[in-house]
């Protein structure tokens, strides 16, 4: 605790300066980048990094094994080739390798000169991406840093390749120089996707909500291939989002470079992701989407600002964990979709249609018996965007902290309404971490000075509900412990049924065609024999008639299986308790077994006046107060 504090203190200094005096501090304390783009058709960019003042010892410097946002560990150095170690007169200096993503370089006289070239062609939140459109750049993917210059400013210059209209949107500081940048310390710069593109801009300033409050700018970049019409549509729809969100906080947070930025990818050979970051967000697709803008932007709230400990500060040798995913991620996936719903964007019954299946995903899961919300949580490194080339049980172990924090922060919000008559909400929750965790900041731009516990969790709902024993009760049963919310009666309240759905399953079964690399998703259309991707879920039918991972599915009732549709046709008109015949190959010998249909387990939630029954004063004056918009 007190080399942290040591740390912190030095970092307040360290920022002090960058802000006053990183011009004059470049020359001999900021570590200087250049980058240039010789080879945009083969997706290289190179990189020169200039390492000044460094003591009289030997210097490491490495690539990052982590990114902020991400939680699995990546090997970005695997990328990274031509590498050329040189002192401030350009004679070449020692180097050793201490492990793959690491470089110890000595010999030198006080600097360090470092140039190497790297390879990507990934458009996500976790890589990069060089290619004749743009040039698409995530900081932990891309430099080299060095050890015990955390708290050193940086100073990032561009130069943009001849004829390709590119323009510089991104988060870090702007100089005089419109092609370089500026960051106060490691953790900013690294938190700092960056956007070379000819892009469309739209920006718009959205006024304070209280007197004397400070109105805050944001910057919408899309790199696309939208029609304008599309554009202004989409323009209209983050608007609606941003002041939609700005409601439940009342205020905007104050953003370091004086605005926010949207740095949306949206290209038919992008991957879709989306990835938060301090003052921007990095959202990739094969077109442009809302539902996406909705999530992210509630994390300049909730994770950049109002932080759980286990992320702060974060590391890029290693993984970062913490048991509070689920409220990082599963309280911004709620409202994600509350204010896609809120808006007019998503109309209400597909809005309770996204809440049906993350309760059907959480109350149906085996794994849910015996892993809390905070057990999942553990689990990111293992998840977000780990390999899944290799089998794993996670279809009977493992439920996204997303959908199981988006039910757990349901439950809480429809509880605090009913409880207090809709006096408090979970809206209240929120705003109480903001003003004690977020809002009051860290020692330095991009730091966070109280990361929160599950302890603070606790704390702020005792004081928003005024109810101690239900804090601790709320958070012992269902954030720590398995228990399960009574939703069906919750959401009577708001004038909703919750029901299964019905009809005979065989449970989820995933399919692929032999030969395939093992990821589980829906089957692609074809003839061959079809093997079976992932874990059949304990206790479904598929899974008592010992169907299993790697068995090859012939047929179904009789019915020659070459498509996942094709089993749906094999049962289509069966019963509850009907027996079905499965054929299937395990280890080259033929299986013969029969399964018993059981009903289909998963929930709908519809609402009670389209179920038969009537919407009565109370339940449409409680759904207006959950669902309807906030902005005044």
């Amino acid at each position: 605790m007190k080399n942290f504090s040591a740390r912190f203190l030095r970092l307040v200094g360290a920022a002090a300066i960058a802000a006053a005096t990183l011009p004059a501090l470049a020359q001999n304390n900021a570590t200087e980048y250049r980058f240039t783009f010789p080879d945009v058709v083969h997706h290289v960019v190179q990189v020169e990094a200039t390492f000044h003042n460094v003591p009289q010892q030997p210097l490491t410097v490495q690539m990052s094994r982590s990114s902020p946002g991400r939680y699995a560990a990546f090997e970005y150095a695997s990328n990274v080739f031509e590498e050329k170690f040189t002192d401030e007169s350009g004679k070449p200096l020692a180097v050793t390798k201490p492990d793959p993503r690491s470089w110890t370089v000595s010999g030198h006289h006080g600097t360090v000169h470092v140039t190497y070239k790297l390879f990507g062609n990934r458009v996500d939140g976790t890589f990069m991406a060089i290619d004749t459109t743009h040039a698409h750049l995530n900081w932990p993917a891309t430099v080299m840093w060095a050890h015990g210059f955390d708290d050193r400013p940086s100073k990032l210059t561009f130069v943009l390749p001849e004829g390709l209209n590119w323009k510089i949107a991104t988060q870090l500081y702007p100089t005089a120089d419109a092609n370089t940048f500026t960051s106060p310390n490691l953790q900013y710069l690294m938190d700092s996707p960056t956007e070379l593109a000819n892009y469309a801009l739209h920006t718009f300033q959205v006024p304070a909500l209280k007197p004397g409050g400070k109105a805050q700018t944001i910057r919408v970049v899309a790199h696309s291939q939208a029609t304008d019409a599309e554009l202004a549509e989409y323009f209209a729809g983050v608007e609606k989002i941003v002041k939609e969100e700005q409601a439940v906080y009342g205020e905007l947070p104050d953003y370091e470079p004086g605005y926010y930025t949207f740095l949306a990818d949206a290209l038919p050979w992008d991957n879709s992701d989306g990835m938060e970051h301090r003052n921007s967000t990095v959202m990739t697709s094969r077109q442009l989407g809302l539902s996406v803008v909705a999530h992210e932007y509630f994390h300049n709230w909730n994770v950049e600002r109002i932080r759980p400990e286990g992320l702060e500060p974060f590391n890029f040798r290693d993984v970062n964990m913490s048991g509070l995913m689920f409220v990082a991620e599963g309280f911004t996936q709620y409202y994600g979709n509350l204010a896609m719903i809120r808006t007019g964007l998503t109309p209400m019954p597909r809005g309770m249609m996204g809440f049906a299946r993350d309760i059907s995903n959480v109350i149906n899961s085996p794994s849910t018996q015996y892993r809390s919300a905070m057990d999942m949580s553990r689990m990111a490194p293992f998840v977000d965007g780990a390999s899944d080339l290799f089998p794993t049980y996670f279809n009977n172990t493992f439920v996204s902290y997303y959908t199981f924090g988006d039910v757990v922060a349901m439950g809480l919000d429809l509880s605090l309404r009913v409880k207090t008559n809709g006096k408090v909400t979970l809206d209240d929750f929120m705003r109480a971490m903001w003003f004690a965790y977020g809002k009051p900041g860290g020692p330095a731009p991009g730091l966070v000075g109280h990361p929160y516990s599950i302890a603070d969790v606790q704390t702020q709902l005792a004081k928003v509900s005024g109810d101690p024993a239900f804090a601790a009760d709320y958070v012992k049963r269902y954030m720590i412990g398995t228990e399960k919310v009574d939703y069906a009666s919750l959401l009577q309240h708001a004038g909703f049924v919750m029901k299964k759905r019905g009809g005979a399953t065989l449970g989820n079964i995933y399919l692929m065609k032999k030969g395939d690399p093992v990821r589980r998703g829906q089957a692609p259309a074809g003839t061959e024999t079809l093997k079976v991707a992932a874990s059949t879920v304990i206790g479904s039918p598929a899974y008592l008639a010992g169907l299993d991972l790697d068995d090859e599915l012939i047929s179904v009732g009789g019915i020659a299986i070459n498509s996942s549709a094709d089993v749906e046709k094999a049962i289509d008109g069966k019963k509850v308790g009907d027996s079905v015949e499965l054929v299937y190959k395990r280890r080259g010998q033929e299986v013969r077994s029969n399964a018993v249909l059981a009903a289909d387990p998963t929930l709908e939630i519809v609402p009670v006046e389209t179920a038969g029954g009537t919407l009565t004063a109370e339940q449409k004056a409680f759904r207006e107060a959950w669902l309807g918009t906030k902005v005044k």
